[in-house]
């Protein structure tokens, strides 16, 4: 098995997880590379990172996974916030920082997350962008591992990971707080794993054992929870629970009885949804990063951000029934009506009485939803702006927002978390203002005896009061990824996909594939938008455009070839938001590897 093309090297301006010692592709020889290009503000990047974890165990004598962290946003491209990301969600293997994503073009990377192979001899023999490749990935390293041990080139033993110090604190870079009648906070502690009561900076008590779990009953344990609701108090009484939990990486909800201290799964399977049911009886529905949680009366039920899958999901805890509520899974800024409106990875909610309030945090978005199910947008223009600037909503800018609260006023405060800072939107004047700078990641924010709480994720704390700020801002940036060229006119579109070997395409029951295009701004196509089965298709780019972004989603379903024992299937999905630049005589292709290799 020797890929066409050798592996480029590994250049970025430093390395975490080795020491200090400085790496480089040749000092891999012998043992099979994984290289994962991510960025810690993707989701779906977070998800490969919990998928690799068996895989690595499996062959962790003759694999080296190598994280090579490729920012989209500006606040990523910063040392500290990087050092800290590698902490906050677990990286157990070396990473290379390559803020000016020299690696990424090295090797032609179009897509977050996206996965190469390299074998011990230095040459890539697979490509893979998006989620579910981890049995794909299994085969792959198996048969590379086979064939270069017969060769005598493969070289078990230790990698080079090596574990930084940990550091304690009261709690590890927290995500959420609300507030209770009571006048304490409920935090979600996520590092630790668990939901805590604060009174000031005093632990009243907790759920969750502080390990990674899903346990229930009263010795519960969560996996990286982030959002907490409340539930109203005659809902409480008829459900036998007071608390909804997101329990973010278990892909599901937990129900919290605080008198008892019991925790059940209200909510999710376990595993995290990439196609089927969206609703139905709730235990029995696949989730996908439940992100934050709000009562909302209007819609009968507790709204979900599901930031895995740019939807908002919507459970009944009286019937114990869950449903999509909002949005198509396709990641984007589209507004309208909430069953046909686009989403990018919400992340915080807040609830009026006659508003939906939710941050798109990839969108770096501001927006809601009304009474009548439309969604709007306050402040956002799509995938690559951003920025810190205030002024008329309509060219302000937020920077990867992940909370939202709303004010007794009718105004509403954005915790603007790469900015570091607290933006705040007042409907009835259209403008955008900054209350507060210097914060270290603001998650989310709750309003305490009429003061705001803020929650500083990356400074392991609630702050309180909040410092205010006479910073007048006026940044704009893009999100430095180059655009592809395309020429005018007929553009062939190929998604390639090679199911790894000893796996065929799933057609027992129809098409094994499907692949979905849609374009911003949507005029950029003449011809070839929509939904079909085929995973190549004719785009014909209309004139009169110089740039664009081509929204693409892509899936295969394939399965363990017949006689095998034990046999399985696996779906591979993978969304796309390539940024095209419109050129004369520019290129008529373009591929997008989904699994395989490219051979045209």
């Amino acid at each position: 098995m020797r890929g066409r093309v050798r592996g480029a090297e590994l250049v970025g301006r430093g390395w975490l997880n080795t020491g200090g010692r400085e790496l480089h592709l040749g000092d891999f020889r012998g043992k099979v590379v994984l290289l994962d290009f991510w960025s810690f503000c993707c989701v779906n990047c977070l998800h490969v990172l919990d998928e690799l974890r068996p895989l690595e165990a499996e062959f962790d004598d003759v694999l080296v996974t190598v994280g090579v962290h490729s920012p989209k946003f500006k606040h990523e491209a910063e040392a500290s916030s990087l050092v800290a990301a590698v902490e906050r969600y677990g990286v157990h293997h070396p990473v290379l920082d390559d803020p000016e994503l020299t690696t990424w073009q090295a090797y032609a990377v179009r897509a977050w997350p996206t996965l190469v192979v390299i074998d011990p001899e230095g040459y890539v023999v697979h490509v893979a962008a998006g989620e579910g490749h981890v049995e794909a990935l299994r085969r792959v390293v198996a048969e590379v591992v086979e064939v270069h041990e017969a060769k005598g080139t493969l070289h078990r033993g230790d990698g080079p990971y090596v574990p930084p110090v940990p550091e304690h604190t009261e709690l590890r870079f927290p995500a959420k707080a609300t507030a209770t009648e009571r006048g304490t906070l409920l935090v979600a502690d996520t590092a630790h794993h668990r939901v805590v009561e604060l009174d000031g900076e005093t632990v009243l008590r907790a759920w969750g054992t502080g390990e990674r779990g899903r346990r229930d009953g009263t010795e519960a344990s969560f996996s990286e929870p982030s959002g907490v609701a409340v539930l109203p108090d005659d809902i409480a009484a008829e459900v036998g629970y007071h608390l909804v939990v997101a329990d973010t990486v278990n892909h599901l909800l937990r129900g919290v009885d605080t008198d008892s201290g019991a925790v059940t799964t209200v909510a999710g399977t376990g595993a995290q949804w990439r196609n089927g049911p969206t609703g139905g009886q709730a235990t029995e529905v696949d989730l996908s990063s439940p992100w934050d949680l709000v009562w909302w009366e209007p819609a009968g039920g507790v709204v979900i951000a599901m930031a895995g899958n740019h939807t908002l999901g919507l459970f009944d805890p009286r019937t114990g029934v869950v449903e999509r509520w909002a949005g198509t899974t396709v990641e984007g800024l589209k507004d309208g009506p909430r069953a046909d409106a686009f989403f990018a990875q919400t992340s915080g909610l807040a609830a009026t009485d006659d508003r939906l309030w939710l941050v798109d945090s990839e969108t770096s978005a501001l927006r809601w939803v009304d009474t009548g199910g439309q969604v709007h947008t306050a402040i956002g223009r799509g995938l690559f702006d951003f920025g810190h600037r205030d002024g008329d909503a309509g060219q302000a800018l937020l920077q990867h927002p992940l909370g939202v609260t709303a004010l007794p006023d009718g105004s509403v405060v954005v915790s603007d978390t790469y900015n570091g800072a607290l933006r705040r939107f007042d409907p009835a004047t259209n403008q955008v203002s900054t209350l507060a700078t210097g914060l270290a990641e603001p998650s989310g924010a709750a309003l305490l005896d009429g003061e705001l709480v803020v929650v500083a994720s990356a400074a392991h704390r609630v702050e309180r009061p909040v410092p205010t700020s006479d910073l007048v801002a006026g940044e704009a940036h893009r999100v430095r990824r180059p655009p592809t060229e395309v020429g005018v006119g007929e553009l062939e579109l190929a998604v390639v996909f090679q199911p790894p070997r000893g796996q065929q395409l799933d057609e027992r029951y129809g098409p094994s594939t499907r692949l979905e295009i849609t374009s911003s701004p949507p005029g950029l196509l003449a011809e070839g938008a929509g939904e079909g089965t085929d995973l190549v298709r004719r785009l014909v780019v209309a004139e009169g455009h110089t740039e664009g972004v081509l929204h693409v989603v892509a899936q295969a379903a394939s399965c363990d070839s017949a006689g095998a024992e034990h046999g399985a299937c696996h779906l591979t999905r993978q969304d796309w938001g390539v940024p095209v630049r419109v050129v004369a005589g520019g290129p008529g292709r373009l591929p997008l590897v989904l699994g395989g290799m490219d051979g045209n």
